[in-house]
Formats: structure tokens, sequence, C-alpha cells
């Protein structure tokens, strides 16, 4: 890694070919179909590069059951809930409407190619029809889209300066702020001022209207196409769908404009969506992210930078922070 360190304290990490020279050996020298690929690291990991979330960071909602030659299959979405400090208004107002069944019976109202599927009250819009929301749920203002820097420090040399403000591995160059990097297992952008969480593939945000109106948690959606990087900064960020992922992106596709249903017959209903700390432990599922402070993260994300296996002719030479997925998988036994 060529690592350079500006004014301000983050830890830049020039993703280039030169940069990783791990796996920059010459083809010719290298039998290349014995070069590992990013999932032979995620593999290979260590069991102590993992962490598991908390069950009251996990949010499950379940479809009905979809039918197959073979029988019904059920239909359940895991979502992680986005960690303090970030975008808490939003996911603590989420964690209210979960602890009352709120979305019970709502359904997904949108489903907008290579954009998003959205999820609330069909009626919401109208304040006649609208499911009442709970009466404790707070309202979030606009500047918590950002997050002001980690206050940790840490000594270098004789003074006490910031510490970085990504772990070790940040990506210069982010189209959309000054850097881009990993925080605890999410991927975030910074302007050297303040940090916010992207809208990658898979990522969960608050519906909202107009400015300035932020949402309340009721009406959330989920990003099924190339990342919107544009929403970030306008819209909170609250999680990402870590497991059914496929029970969204393959819904029909919406009608209307936007991509929203025109009929109720076309819409998905909701059966539940509870924390998973409210499901019995036997059902309860169970997830683990690899640390993005570790060893096999920083390998795992230079070898999606700069794949030299025989399936490659061409490395990259870079990669966009969207395109390093963090490594999430279930926790397998007790």
């Amino acid at each position: 890694m060529i690592r350079t360190r500006d004014k301000l304290g983050f830890g830049l990490v020039a993703m280039t070919l030169a940069a990783c020279s791990a796996y920059a050996a010459d083809d010719g020298a290298v039998d290349r179909s014995k070069l590992p690929t990013p999932a032979d690291v995620v593999d290979n990991a260590s069991k102590a590069e993992w962490v598991e979330i908390a069950p009251d960071d996990l949010l499950v909602m379940d479809l009905p059951p979809v039918a197959t030659p073979v029988g019904s299959k059920p239909r359940r979405v895991v979502i992680q809930l986005m960690p303090a400090p970030f975008s808490q208004g939003w996911v603590g107002n989420i964690k209210k409407l979960a602890a009352a069944h709120w979305w019970d019976g709502t359904a997904i109202v949108r489903v907008q190619d290579n954009y998003v599927t959205q999820w609330g009250d069909p009626d919401g819009e109208d304040k006649a029809k609208a499911k009442p929301l709970p009466k404790d749920l707070v309202t979030v203002p606009e500047e918590n889209y950002v997050s002001a820097r980690l206050q940790n420090t840490t000594p270098v040399g004789e003074k006490t300066q910031p510490a970085p403000l990504f772990d070790d591995l940040t990506l210069a160059g982010d189209s959309y702020g000054k850097a881009a990097g990993f925080e605890r297992g999410w991927p975030f952008a910074s302007d050297g001022h303040m940090i916010w969480p992207l809208h990658c593939y898979g990522a969960v945000g608050v519906g909202r209207n107009t400015s300035p109106d932020t949402g309340t948690g009721a009406e959330l959606y989920t990003v099924i196409g190339q990342a919107p990087r544009q929403l970030d900064r306008n819209i909170a960020v609250v999680g990402r769908v870590i497991s059914g992922m496929e029970w969204l992106s393959s819904l029909p596709r919406g009608t209307g404009a936007l991509g929203f249903y025109e009929t109720p017959q076309e819409r998905t209903p909701i059966r539940s969506v509870r924390l998973a700390s409210e499901l019995p432990a036997a059902s309860r599922p169970r997830f683990e992210y690899m640390n993005t402070g570790s060893k096999s993260f920083a390998d795992y994300a230079k070898l999606r930078a700069n794949r030299r296996d025989s399936f490659y002719n061409v490395p990259a030479g870079g990669v966009d922070i969207c395109n390093v997925p963090v490594p999430v998988r279930a926790v397998k036994g007790k």
C-alpha cells in the first residue's frame, strides 16, 4: 500500500496497481491459477477477524412465502441497522416502529428498476387513511445526515493528533468526497470535516418528502441497482440488507411513475417486521461481518482492486468503495 497523510490526519491509501505489490508479479513469472481471489481471502479469514452483530441491530422482515415446484419457500429479509453515532434518531424510530409491530400488514409499494425497492404504508400520503404512527417518534434534523469526525485521539510523536478517520484501508479520490473508507464494518465518505454513510447496493434509507422533511423511518427503501451516490447527505442511510436481498431485487417493477405500484394487487404484503432480539432464540438469525480493520479485509480489498488470478487478463488498478462490499456471513451453530 502507498500511504500519505494529509493535514487533517486522514490515513489515505492510493489503490493503484503499484500499491498492491503483493499481487503485482509479472504474469509470466507466476502460475495465475494459484493466485488468491477475494473469496479465498474471505474463506480463510480467522474467526478473530469477524464481529458478530447484536440481535438488537438486526431488523427481520418476513414476506409471504413464494410457491416453488417443490412447495412454498419462506421469504425473509434481514437488515443490519447503522451503529451509533450514525443516523441514530432514525434508527431509534425504526426500533420503536418494530417494537409496535407497525409494519405488520403494510406493503412493498414501489420497485423502480436499477434504483430502489420501497416499503411502508400504502396510504401514508392520505391523512384520512394513513396508519397512525407511534406517538414517541422523534423528528431528526437534516444535519444528522452526516456526522462529525470521530473524536478519539492517538499520540503521534510528541503531540496528540486526531486518529485516522477510517479503519486502516482508505480509498483516495472518491467522486463524491475527499476520501472514502471503512469504519467498524461500514463504508463512509468524508469531505475532511464530516463523514457520512453511503448509498451502495443493498443500503437501506429513509423515504421522505421535500426538504425540510427528513422522514420518520416508517417508509424505507433499499438500493437494488447501481449505487445512487448522489443521494448521500440528502437522505438518511440507516442500514443495509445482509440476507434475503433476492426477495426485494427480483420483484416485478412498478408500472406507475417512479416505479410505484398502481393497484393494491401489485403490491407485496409485509407479514411482520421484528428486531431479532424480539424473536425466540431458536428462530433468531445470527450474522457476523469481517472486521474492516483486519489484515484479511485489507487483503480482500486489495484483491477487489487488482484481480491477478487466471480469470482476469487486465487488473483494474483501482476500485470504487461500493465495489468492496463488506463480507457478512451467517453464524453457524450455537
